[in-house]
């Protein structure tokens, strides 16, 4: 499983470093690298048998609302498989760095499932945004139901 966050820089032809503890979940996860696609302003990486699963899924639903069709257009078609070099590096495609605006300073979150690669600003706005919406009410009651 995808635990913790690390704090690294993305080189300049787009290679990051995958931590050794996230490394280890890849193998397990059927193979040597992981299908990188775009959500929330961020990355989003799975293993390959994570993203089999996601695609079972996909293909199993009946609903063809035009919300579905248009997710499935962004999520699917913005994938991309990336392997692992021999120094445990992975390189993100340039299309999607520019989506998440990753230029240098990367935050690799662990996610249970999946881990999120995000720039280090958005994700500095990402906490502040959270620690907000931690004040109200319904927040509060959503995290609740998890017993913390």
């Amino acid at each position: 499983m995808f635990r913790g966050s690390s704090f690294h820089t993305i080189d300049p032809k787009g290679r990051i470093i995958v931590p050794a503890r996230f490394r280890d979940v890849i193998k397990v996860g059927g193979g040597d690298g992981v299908i990188v696609t775009r959500l929330d302003q961020a990355l989003f990486a799975y293993t390959l048998d994570e993203w089999a699963k996601i695609e079972t899924k996909l293909m199993a639903l009946t609903d063809t609302s035009e919300y579905m069709r248009r997710f499935r257009r962004i999520f699917i078609g913005g994938a991309s498989d990336c392997t692992c070099d021999k120094q445990g590096r992975i390189l993100i495609p340039a299309v999607l760095r520019q989506y998440a605006e990753i230029e240098k300073d990367i935050v690799l979150v662990g996610q249970i499932d999946h881990f999120e690669i995000w720039s280090k600003k958005r994700y500095d706005q990402e906490i502040l945004r959270m620690e907000k919406d931690m004040k109200k009410e319904e927040v509060n009651n959503e995290i609740a139901k998890l017993g913390l």
